[in-house]
């Protein structure tokens, strides 16, 4: 299942095999703290995943992916197995909780589902809640398999404005896509990789329920700004977060892996000197 209900996990979040982690993750200019928040309310039974913790802290650049091995341990120390299913929400409805449902699918897992509406309508059908630092497991050892296929690099958008090989989609906002807002990173100039096309991700939710829009509109809306569906996509955004919301709407359409630029905007304006 590549999205479940607040009502279907609220039927099986009993089930032993189920494992839930909260991955609130919010911009670094927001003043929010997805763990602080996380210890204050979070779904009976998660684990806080902090996604600025599973990055690779040696990088110069935010959130790229941690070796295979490295994941592994980290996973395998909050007490995920691979006979798990593993729900993934955020605070926000959906905004982080993709991101870290395409880490699994990189890594090879695919028991993996996010939680369509996230904390938001979890809170809004007054489901049960819970405080505190969350639920511990004994360790395990946790495997993966590295689909190298579904991560884009630098190099790999360098040649491409060469070659043409696939569409470029990124989801941050219209004004730092244009370049008429700021980037919420220090130094940063805002704009846009040659022949890029934007498509925030936050038109790919529900404003009311903070869900999913169906597939059909998600489809009338790729075709819309002349996505092509039937050739490669690759999603990009500012640090690899959001990109992943409009990849995963791009899966519910299609049923394909969604492509990341793990760099990004953040790599992509450094490595291209638009510095400010």
């Amino acid at each position: 299942m590549a999205l479940v209900s607040t009502e279907w996990l609220r039927k099986n979040i009993i089930n032993k095999n189920i494992k839930i982690l909260d991955c609130s993750w919010h911009m670094p200019n927001s003043g929010r703290s997805g763990k602080l928040e996380f210890e204050t309310v979070h779904i009976p039974g998660s684990i806080f995943f902090d996604i600025d913790e599973f990055s690779e802290k040696n990088s110069d650049f935010p959130h790229m992916l941690l070796s295979s091995e490295n994941f592994s341990e980290m996973v395998g120390n909050l007490g995920i197995s691979n006979q798990d299913h593993i729900i993934v929400y955020d605070s926000l409805g959906i905004f982080s909780a993709p991101r870290v449902w395409w880490m699994f699918r990189y890594y090879g897992y695919k028991e993996v589902s996010i939680l369509d509406g996230g904390l938001v309508k979890w809170l809004k059908e007054k489901k049960e809640t819970e405080s505190g630092k969350g639920r511990k497991y004994s360790k395990t050892n946790f495997k993966t398999l590295e689909n190298k296929s579904i991560l884009k690099t630098y190099d790999d958008m360098k040649q491409n404005i060469l070659n043409n090989n696939f569409q470029v989609i990124d989801a941050r906002s219209k004004g730092r896509f244009s370049g008429t807002e700021p980037e919420p990173r220090k130094n940063l100039k805002s704009g846009s990789m040659h022949n890029s096309i934007n498509l925030p991700w936050n038109e790919c939710i529900d404003p009311e329920t903070k869900c999913f829009l169906d597939k059909q509109t998600l489809e009338k809306k790729f075709k819309s700004l002349k996505i092509k569906l039937d050739q490669p996509l690759v999603f990009s955004c500012g640090s690899g977060v959001s990109a992943c919301v409009i990849g995963k709407a791009f899966n519910i359409v299609t049923g394909h892996e969604a492509k990341i630029y793990d760099g990004s905007w953040s790599e992509w304006a450094v490595k291209e000197g638009l510095l400010l």
